[in-house]
């Protein structure tokens, strides 16, 4: 195993991140003067092992080549599904003439926050693991699933956690039971890989039309070990309104 690989950057910025809710895809968020996007790569650009990054973007993007990047720029056309996007930046990468034990720096362009400290520690730790590494915090607060009630009719909805708490004006969540939080984390980004290993994975979720919400969880699929690498809370993700207001404080507060 070549413990001194060649590492790749990319971020995944092909999404309208939805959930945001604003007119213009979360990546171009302006947050202290710039966007998103070109803090996050930023951030990369402080690793002594990065010095180029591969951006991702949906093809009908027509701003990402007029922002000014702390790296110099690569770019690929994403897909419809993160991993479709991500599978679209391994194959540029390995079009480019990559070896199958190269790491690949995965990084979400909505973590413009990630100390430069936590990216150096994820790269340095999956140099030393056969697949690789990710960035992630043990969850410290009581988890709770849920269901959901009618209220009216005091009537059982639905038994599946949700991810929407706001329902209808009748309809309600209500504690099921709470999760024993001991060996649960929460994931961040940067996610890193081999690359030979990061192909086989994402071929075997197409092959088998898999869902996944990030790199990790296809190998997971295959039992197979990525390394939790302790990360800082300050790696926040811009998901919902009210985040940017507490990531342009962390911001200001790192500089």
């Amino acid at each position: 195993m070549n413990t001194t690989p060649n590492v790749h950057a990319m971020i995944v910025a092909a999404g309208r991140g939805s959930r945001f809710g604003a007119s213009v895809a979360k990546q171009y968020t302006m947050l202290q003067g710039q966007t998103l996007l070109q803090h996050s790569v930023a951030r990369l650009a402080g690793s002594a092992y990065i010095d180029k990054c591969l951006l991702v973007v949906a093809a009908d993007d027509s701003t990402v080549q007029t922002l000014n990047f702390s790296l110099p720029i690569h770019y690929a056309m994403g897909g419809a599904e993160r991993w479709q996007s991500v599978q679209a930046g391994v194959k540029a990468i390995v079009a480019a003439g990559a070896d199958d034990s190269d790491l690949v720096v995965i990084h979400d362009a909505a973590r413009p926050a990630v100390p430069n400290h936590d990216i150096e520690q994820v790269i340095e730790a999956a140099m030393l693991e056969p697949y690789g590494a990710i960035l992630a915090t043990p969850v410290a607060d009581t988890l709770k699933e849920s269901y959901l009630q009618s209220t009216a009719q005091s009537e059982l909805v639905e038994e599946t956690p949700i991810a929407n708490p706001t329902i209808s004006s009748s309809i309600h969540p209500y504690a099921k039971r709470t999760i024993n939080r001991r060996h649960m984390w929460q994931a961040q980004t940067p996610q890193v890989f081999r690359l030979g290993q990061l192909q086989k994975v994402l071929h075997y979720v197409t092959e088998h039309e898999l869902t996944i919400t990030d790199e990790a969880s296809a190998f997971e699929y295959l039992a197979l070990p990525i390394r939790l690498v302790t990360g800082s809370r300050q790696n926040i993700k811009l998901t919902y309104p009210d985040d940017a207001i507490l990531l342009a404080a962390i911001i200001n507060a790192q500089s």
